[in-house]
């Protein structure tokens, strides 16, 4: 199940933008950039910013949000947005002893197709186990031949415990960075991702588009619903491009603009 939380933003949000705003268009020092700077002159000078197509003020604040319950198919598509940071869980250091997975709208309501669906996952984590099996004693035995012949030692006995759990959990997480190889795109991850609110916005409009694929534009309308919480008059216009404009998509356009509008004017 999709989990999206805003976990944190820059303070003030959108009076940090009206402050910089001001420095812009006005003769005050950095000491008086925050007098007056009221809710009211705060919104009117962020409408005109977004009027003007000034856009840089906003760089100025951040918003992280913790995700999970998405597939690896989507944060494929996620990273493409290059002005942000992204922090995911590794397959490589955890080991998934039984892995999640995201079933696309279109199976779970087939039950051909998902009876087919769930039984590649399950077998899946029976070969990913497997893999891990072989190819974890593969590498211990490699690793005691290298470890004997280093300390002069004759047989396995003589390895202290403790040295063996380490090199048994060495071995394991090598076997680890290989057998992750055999999950799809279908697998379940975490992310805490970063973006400047200007670059959000961005994402609002690719990603909440309803030709953006299914599971991204749910996850993008999930963050933007909450951002405006936070900084309603900053993402009040914010969503697919067609909310405050003409749809960029030519004859590839859903046809459906009143629609999506309607879905995303502010309440």
């Amino acid at each position: 199940m999709l989990v999206v939380k805003l976990i944190e933003h820059t303070p003030s949000p959108e009076k940090v933008i009206a402050a910089a705003a001001k420095l812009c268009y006005s003769p005050v020092g950095v000491d008086e950039i925050l007098d007056n700077l009221d809710e009211k002159k705060t919104e009117k000078l962020l409408d005109m910013l977004m009027t003007y197509g000034h856009h840089s003020p906003i760089e100025h604040v951040s918003f992280t949000f913790a995700i999970e319950g998405i597939s690896r198919s989507l944060t494929h598509q996620l990273v493409r947005h290059r002005v942000a940071s992204y922090s995911q869980q590794s397959q490589r250091y955890v080991k998934l002893e039984q892995f999640e997975y995201i079933i696309p709208p279109n199976i779970e309501k087939n039950e051909v197709a998902k009876k087919i669906f769930i039984e590649s996952m399950n077998r899946v984590q029976i070969e990913y186990n497997q893999l891990v099996e072989i190819l974890c004693k593969n590498e211990l035995d490699i690793l005691i031949k290298e470890y004997l012949s280093l300390e002069k030692l004759v047989s396995t006995v003589e390895i202290e415990k403790k040295k063996y759990i380490m090199l048994k959990s060495k071995a394991e997480k090598k076997a680890i960075e290989d057998a992750r190889y055999v999950f799809p795109n279908a697998c379940e991850t975490k992310i805490i991702v970063t973006m400047n609110a200007r670059e959000l916005i961005h994402f609002f409009n690719q990603r909440c588009c309803n030709r953006a694929q299914w599971e991204i534009r749910q996850m993008a309308k999930t963050m933007l619903m909450q951002a405006r919480v936070v900084a309603p008059t900053l993402f009040k216009h914010a969503g697919p491009s067609c909310v405050s404009g003409t749809c960029p998509e030519g004859s590839m356009c859903c046809g459906k603009t009143m629609d999506v509008r309607k879905e995303y004017e502010v309440k």
